[in-house]
């Protein structure tokens, strides 16, 4: 168990309508607001997913590098792009993902059934975005969604090696319909099932979150939180914005003697000084 907690801040995603949720953070200067509170409240880690003018998710390559330069300017935030985009995005667009030149990003380790969608990630294209992970030196995070997302885990692993900086690091998804369940056996079975040394955040959706956040801590894991993936913050009370997720992150990552991970921190951490 480490002494300190890593918090990712996931404010945006691409499936929440800004017109329902106008405190969602769609356009750069909302997203870099967003990023400076979200810092000073204890997020090290930023999951970046970007809109259009219209608030619609897409994978511009132009505004991925715009918004990661304005992120560095303004923050010392690590910045995650997301390869997964909306499920419609085609492979070639999630791949050129990594040219807007993030310190790391997103690896979903296999299709899913997503509410009424399918997330498509067949081993293919999970085969060529690891190994553009490495030759571009861009930290993959692995995005496990199930049991079977582990055991192609291990399969890449087997496959291609340890990816650029030597640490594997995974993001449990929790409480999407159609992947794992958001409790306490659950987070339980997939952290037993994770390659040996991995470190691990979980992410909780919707009415999963605090319960997962709990989990999580108690086990010696790390968290994810934010608009991303869950617009309530408590029965009957929108989420006000994406800092105050992470203050209850941060509040209870004290609470149980582990406070937040700096950014300088979580950089040795995620293997992000490596060359």
């Amino acid at each position: 168990m480490t002494a300190a907690t890593l918090i990712t801040v996931a404010p945006t995603g691409a499936e929440a309508d800004k017109a329902v949720t106008p405190a969602l953070p769609v356009t750069l200067d909302e997203l870099v607001s967003t990023a400076v509170a979200c810092e000073a409240a204890g997020s090290a880690v930023i999951h970046v997913h970007i809109r259009d003018d219209d608030a619609r998710p897409t994978l511009d390559l132009g505004r991925l590098k715009d918004t990661v330069a304005a992120l560095r300017e303004r923050t010392s935030l690590i910045v995650q792009l997301s390869t997964g985009g909306a499920v419609t995005d085609p492979y070639e667009d999630r791949l050129r993902v990594l040219d807007a030149g993030p310190d790391a990003c997103s690896l979903t380790c296999g299709t899913v059934n997503f509410g009424d969608d399918v997330f498509m990630n067949p081993w293919g294209f999970m085969t060529e975005l690891y190994q553009a992970t490495q030759e571009k030196g861009v930290v993959p995070e692995f995005e496990l969604f199930d049991l079977g997302h582990i055991a192609t885990l291990h399969r890449l692993l087997a496959a291609y090696g340890p990816p650029h900086g030597g640490r594997i690091h995974c993001d449990l998804v929790m409480g999407v319909p159609g992947g794992f369940g958001g409790d306490l056996p659950t987070v339980a079975a997939a952290i037993r099932a994770l390659p040996q040394g991995a470190t691990w955040s979980a992410t909780g959706i919707g009415r999963t979150s605090l319960p997962v956040l709990l989990a999580a801590l108690a086990a010696g894991g790390h968290l994810r939180v934010g608009m991303e993936d869950t617009l309530t913050f408590a029965k009957g009370r929108p989420v006000k914005d994406n800092a105050e997720l992470v203050t209850r992150a941060a509040t209870a990552a004290t609470l149980a003697q582990r406070p937040p991970m700096t950014p300088t921190a979580a950089r040795t951490f995620l293997g992000l000084h490596s060359e």
